[in-house]
């Protein structure tokens, strides 16, 4: 059972390895908080990480985190703020270790722990994961309580989920415990809400032009209850807008159906309720929990092999008969054949344009092969030498160059007890977080009834993004993408409107892919996985927008016939 103790307020300063510097010193000074947590890990970064310590043994963690708290350390010690970050990536023990050299310099008494186990590099054959440069698997928040139990002021972790460092800190606060699964799944709710930053209020959000002060837009806080209920705010007087809008966009970043999967408990993003609770205050409530997978997620990354890249500037008229000229003659200068060789022409001339710029195509071509020599500056040379020879107006973007490494990223699975999970106290002592012993195995929800579809009548053809908001993102080589509208009536449309056909209809990329939808009727919402998109996930560079964040703005710009009494303004331009 929890304690019976006033909210916990947690704000979050880092969305990713390399957000706004700032942030932190801006969280602590802007108002009362209990916590202050980041999220420094991606897919991507673990990638970067795991390079990083190839390099040197003591690498391998997010350098900024320390620059951050040198200015920052002594703030959060005297107002009793405590830090929670997973930025020790690969290596949570040397961050610890650098911390505390920090605060010995900085002459400050801070309790520093770490918490470690995610890092399965020397099992991953062992635990038929392969030969990856990078394994680590997603570990939950009962470390981290274990820590903040301990009088710890600062907590590094590597690889957790990252709700985990949100739910962490609410836990050790209320005492809840391991089968309190609502009130979990409430901390899980607000954890993937503001674990993003500033994308909770106002960042990268659909109706951007609704957001007052983007330029010195807050980070958010979630205030949890005991039950698990919270509320979503930003500091005052900081710039940005928390909406339903905005943490209604947030949930569906990055998830799949109705069940979100952590490693302490699965949260049923279909129970949620969301409303208004004043200015920049908006409520989540009624969150049903279940017990979690018997399984942990891996992150597995590996070097895929070398890649090379140029691009064509093609301007005016013939574009298609130039660009298939450029194909046939690099094509058959190639003396060496890459493993994979992949043309993509992007249309972006217009007719009778008033500049050059916009008179002109881009064709880019992309090579990769597990050989450095067979995509290296040859290559881009050979694209080069074509300069006299080819097309009128031939010019590329840039001068040749070698080829660079990328990356794959592959999920993997392991049982849950195979991981170690450990909480490093300050003073050495180690304590080991024992796995789960409740589980259940993550399955789909039924269909949902959908509501009663709006009577056919007049219909006009316009923009999706005219009454639909949307956000997209990465999840390896697939991206998913959440719709939502924000009446009811809209929601009689959307849902009978956007099936999957009218998904692979409006984004033609998607025709051959496999997508599966998701209908989230309390958040008016429905969401698509589109399977492969991605290639073999972001570092991969399979596709113009590698971690697939545009595609729900894609989407959202297509045109598509809605009832007229639904569009209340249509600019002229667009009708």
């Amino acid at each position: 059972m929890s304690r019976e103790i006033g909210p916990v307020r947690i704000g979050n300063c880092s969305g990713f390895y390399g957000d706004r510097h700032s942030a932190m010193r801006e969280m602590l000074t802007g108002g009362e908080l209990d916590y202050v947590t980041g999220d420094y890990l991606a897919e991507l970064t673990m990638l970067i990480l795991a390079r990083d310590r190839a390099k040197s043994p003591d690498r391998g963690y997010a350098k900024t985190f320390l620059t951050q708290l040198e200015e920052c350390l002594g703030t959060a010690l005297d107002k009793g703020v405590r830090i929670v970050a997973n930025a020790g990536g690969l290596n949570p023990a040397g961050l610890a270790t650098a911390v505390r050299a920090l605060a010995d310099r900085l002459g400050l008494d801070a309790k520093v722990a770490h918490v470690e186990g995610d890092d399965l590099i020397g099992r991953a054959a062992e635990l038929g994961l392969g030969t990856p440069l990078s394994a680590n698997a997603y570990l939950g928040a009962w470390g981290i309580v274990d820590c903040l139990n301990a009088g710890a002021n600062v907590v590094v972790t590597g690889r957790v989920t990252d709700a985990s460092v949100i739910v962490g800190p609410a836990a050790a606060h209320f005492g809840w415990n391991r089968t309190d699964y609502d009130a979990l799944a409430g901390a899980v709710a607000a954890g993937h809400v503001i674990e993003c930053g500033v994308q909770a209020s106002g960042g990268n959000y659909a109706f951007f032009t609704e957001v007052p002060d983007l330029i010195n837009t807050g980070f958010p806080i979630a205030e949890i209850d005991a039950d698990g209920s919270s509320v979503i705010t930003k500091h005052p007087g900081t710039g940005g807008l928390v909406s339903v809008g905005t943490v209604t966009a947030q949930l569906l970043y990055e998830i799949g159906g109705a069940r979100y999967a952590n490693p302490d408990v699965t949260l049923r993003v279909d129970s949620l309720a969301l409303r208004d609770d004043g200015p920049d205050r908006v409520r989540i409530s009624g969150v049903r929990g279940e017990p979690p997978p018997p399984t942990l997620k891996v992150s597995l990354n590996s070097i895929g092999g070398f890649r090379n890249a140029m691009t064509f500037v093609l301007t005016g008229l013939d574009i298609e008969a130039k660009a298939d000229l450029v194909r046939r003659q690099l094509e058959a200068s190639l003396t060496v054949k890459p493993a994979e060789l992949e043309w993509t022409l992007a249309r972006t001339d217009h007719p009778d344009a008033d500049t050059e710029e916009t008179a002109s195509a881009l064709l880019r071509c992309v090579v990769r092969d597990p050989d450095p020599a067979n995509v290296g500056r040859h290559f881009s040379s050979a694209a080069v030498e074509l300069a006299l020879a080819s097309y009128p107006g031939f010019t590329t973007t840039a001068p040749p160059g070698e080829g660079q490494v990328y990356g794959v990223f592959t999920p993997g699975y392991v049982a849950a007890a195979e991981v170690p999970h450990v909480a490093v106290h300050a003073d050495g002592t180690r304590t080991q977080i024992p796995a789960a012993t409740e589980t259940k195995a993550l399955e789909p929800v039924g269909p949902f009834a959908l509501p009663e579809p709006i009577p056919f009548g007049e219909t006009r053809r316009a923009p999706l993004g005219f009454v639909a908001g949307a956000r997209s993102g990465d999840k390896g080589g697939n991206a998913n993408v959440g719709v939502w509208v924000r009446t009811d009536e809209q929601w009689r449309w959307l849902a009978h409107t956007l099936t999957v056909e009218k998904l692979r209809e409006l984004l033609p990329e998607t025709a051959d892919l496999a997508v599966t939808r998701h209908v989230l009727p309390n958040l008016r919402a429905v969401n698509f996985v589109i399977e492969g998109i991605l290639g073999k996930g972001v570092a991969h560079q399979a596709r113009f927008d590698p971690q697939a964040k545009g595609i729900g703005e894609w989407l959202r710009s297509r045109h598509i016939d809605m009832p007229v009494e639904m569009i209340q303004a249509i600019p002229e331009e667009n009708s």
